[in-house]
């Protein structure tokens, strides 16, 4: 017997609240939240360092984005970049920690929040940050845990569930906007043919000389793009592994063909990684390690 709509709705809300809710170990939150925070100084320093020039820029140049309008954050004004970029850094580095993860993480999230506007008020808004910055804004939520905290958890689990889902967004929403402002035009056009003139380098340039190839590529993006909700299916411990090093390769692909890399992104994707594991890792390492450090320096040990 065929089963009713309704009891198939019933088990559709089911499926969705075990995806939300299903409890991860906490050392994983651990793991990741100390990535996520010591990420911070190497973006505010390396990956957006140009944010810092914004202090220099007439301020009749600031543009601000929608949520700035609706906080009321302040224009920024030479002393506001300066005091947004170190107060991120400092807190960034305490909360790494792990200390007052709620107070710190907190923080953290705000300060990075005001750093994404003063970055994106002045005519480009990027898409890579959003899953980041959604990891800085649910990790506060989780208590102080630790490395080999076995213990799991509903509430590290929908932490961890709404970085995902938003990973999943970021691609998803990036194919609906090439069909949205750039219609089949951007499928069919020569899109990443441009993007190779002005950015390619030796593993892209040859792609030139193929006809068809790069229309090809821009054609699997998409397919590959719209696809992302299919990455909400994977459970287990190996196939996170598995999706994040096929992730990881496209980005690495990209950046190896156009330099140009997502990094703010490429970390929310390690939050799919079982990171619970590490700490086990790491002391196996070490327990094989120390054999052969004793035994060698044993026999280097003078007799008697």
């Amino acid at each position: 017997m065929s089963s009713s709509p309704v009891t198939s709705l019933v088990s559709a809300v089911r499926g969705l609240r075990g995806f939300w809710t299903r409890p991860v170990p906490l050392a994983r939150i651990a793991v990741f939240r100390t990535i996520a925070y010591l990420f911070v100084p190497v973006d505010v320093f390396l990956t957006t360092a140009w944010v810092r020039a914004h202090a220099e820029v007439p301020t009749v140049w600031y543009q601000p984005l929608e949520i700035a309008r609706v906080l009321h954050l302040p224009t920024p004004t030479s002393t506001v970049v300066h005091v947004v970029q170190w107060a991120l850094v400092l807190t960034a580095l305490a909360a790494a920690t792990g200390r007052a993860p709620r107070l710190l993480g907190t923080a953290v999230f705000v300060l990075y929040l005001e750093w994404m506007v003063i970055a994106m008020s002045y005519g480009k808004v990027d898409h890579d940050r959003i899953a980041y910055l959604v990891a800085l804004a649910v990790l506060p939520t989780i208590g102080r845990v630790r490395w080999r905290d076995r213990r799991r958890s509903e509430a590290a689990g929908w932490a961890m569930a709404a970085v995902m889902v938003t990973v999943m967004l970021t691609y998803f929403l990036a194919a609906w906007a090439k069909m949205r402002f750039g219609g089949w035009d951007w499928a069919t056009g020569s899109t990443i043919t441009r993007a190779v003139i002005r950015r390619g380098t030796a593993l892209s340039d040859w792609m030139l000389d193929v006809p068809g190839l790069l229309v090809t590529v821009q054609w699997v993006m998409l397919v590959f793009e719209f696809a992302a909700p299919l990455m909400l299916l994977v459970r287990s411990d190996r196939a996170r592994v598995a999706l994040v090093v096929f992730l990881l390769g496209f980005h690495l692909m990209v950046f190896g063909g156009l330099r140009i890399i997502f990094l703010p992104h490429c970390v929310a994707i390690l939050s799919i990684l079982p990171w619970e594991r590490a700490p086990e890792a790491v002391a196996a390492v070490r327990r094989r390690l120390q054999p052969g450090r004793a035994a060698t320096l044993s026999a280097a040990a003078p007799p008697g």
